[in-house]
């Protein structure tokens, strides 16, 4: 449902189709969506309450089922140092999920023969046939040591995108290779995409390619892939080809527009540490890096727009961006019974990882509701969407919290399902 003391309803189905289209999405009771409009109201009571508790500024969150807005809802504050109220078109730090964006651009080139899964990285970025995989072990006193040895096979591009490439991040976790990562300041100065891959291709591989799920930079070195085969930035390709056609406008890697500057979401000053080099940075000064696997800015209009193409097999509104059997493709489990979870499993019980995105293999086994064939991805922001194509719907939810982000998307979850009649 739409609170009114919020936001109109009529205007919160204009930002909900964004401003290239000049239809409204069907506007709806939740009943007519099998959902129950009080057991929705859930997530308003229990988004006030964070809010009044300090521990979010604010919120936006949506849920569309059976091609309806049932529920759409706006809490709290976007930014807590100007006290200006949440809206609609505020604009937030996506991070990973810019994963799928990037994915889906990828696949793009894929079904045009320019780039095929099976081949190797090294066919782009030729610095990576030299590297080397990292094995840890004990030295003769005790302590850790590393040995480097040639991999068994090269990265492939299917490796990038199921996060089995052995590359790894440093910026949370332990162990050798990830402190590598941290010593070497990857993040240090102002780079591109092809910079920030030759930072990578220097350290060592965390795993052997193909044999574990680790999660990664595996998607920013896949964006700079992506710059190879198109002969183009990064965010100029997927301006081209996806967002502007999509209609997602403000969908970037950084706030350049002085007017849309101030729409930009703030966590509490003592919630931006992302991990162990990291914090949120500030979009309104852009940089070289266009980071495809964590650096996108976007609005709740902008994403639902994407999930919603996802959810509809790859069109939206009469246009086609991939085929109903090229998202299937995504959308299938990628990690075949010799891969093993890595110790930071993200995807969690019950989940396998496609193309992009974590997918779901199981009804039970995960402490959350959900239905075989979801997919779905969070943002280390506090940003998550899910899509369950058997329920025909799709959910999205941002705010910007990193203490809060787990706890949120799992209280969420709980309500939305709980919410179903029909």
């Amino acid at each position: 449902m739409v609170h009114k003391s919020l936001l109109p309803l009529a205007a919160a189905l204009i930002l909900l189709t964004g401003e290239a289209r000049t239809e409204v999405l069907p506007r709806t009771a939740p009943e007519d969506a099998g959902l129950s409009r009080q057991r929705l109201s859930r997530i308003d009571t229990f988004l006030k309450a964070e809010v009044a508790a300090q521990r979010i500024p604010g919120a936006v969150v949506l849920v569309e089922r059976r091609g309806k807005l049932a529920y759409f809802d706006v809490v709290g504050e976007r930014d807590p140092a100007t006290r200006a109220p949440m809206t609609a078109d505020t604009i937030f730090r996506i991070y990973s999920m810019s994963k799928p964006i990037t994915s889906v651009a990828a696949m793009m080139l894929v079904e045009e023969g320019k780039l095929a899964l099976d081949e190797p990285l090294a066919k782009y970025i030729p610095a990576f046939a030299n590297v080397k995989v990292a094995v840890e072990k004990k030295g003769e006193d005790g302590k850790p040591v590393i040995d480097l040895v040639a991999p068994l096979r090269p990265i492939i591009i299917q490796d990038l995108m199921r996060h089995t490439s052995g590359i790894t991040y440093g910026f949370f976790g332990v162990g050798a290779v990830k402190k590598m990562y941290v010593d070497a300041h990857v993040f240090a100065g102002d780079f591109d995409n092809a910079e920030f891959a030759e930072r990578i291709v220097k350290l060592p591989l965390a795993y052997q390619p193909g044999s574990t799920w680790d999660y990664s930079h595996s998607t920013d070195i896949l964006g700079r892939v992506i710059e190879v085969v198109s002969g183009k930035s990064l965010y100029q390709f997927e301006k081209e080809r996806l967002l502007d056609p999509l209609g997602m406008t403000d969908t970037s890697f950084y706030v350049t527009d002085k007017a849309k500057q101030a729409l930009v979401a703030e966590p509490f000053p003592n919630d931006r540490h992302i991990g162990n080099d990291a914090d949120m940075t500030d979009p309104r000064l852009p940089q070289k890096w266009e980071s495809g696997g964590g650096g996108m800015m976007s609005t709740i209009a902008d994403y639902a727009r994407f999930a919603r193409m996802l959810l509809n097999g790859g069109a939206l509104d009469g246009k086609r961006y991939l085929s109903p059997k090229t998202v299937a493709f995504m959308g299938a489990n990628h990690l075949g019974p010799g891969i093993v979870p890595g110790p930071y499993y993200l995807p969690g019980a019950g989940f396998g990882f496609g193309l992009g995105f974590a997918v779901r293999t199981e009804v039970g086994v995960s402490p959350l509701p959900g239905s075989v064939g979801e997919m779905t991805w969070s943002g280390a922001g506090g940003t998550t969407f899910w899509i369950d194509p058997k329920e025909d719907m799709v959910v999205v939810f941002m705010a910007q919290t990193v203490t809060h982000r787990n706890r949120l998307r799992s209280v969420l979850k709980n309500i939305v399902y709980g919410a179903f009649e029909k």
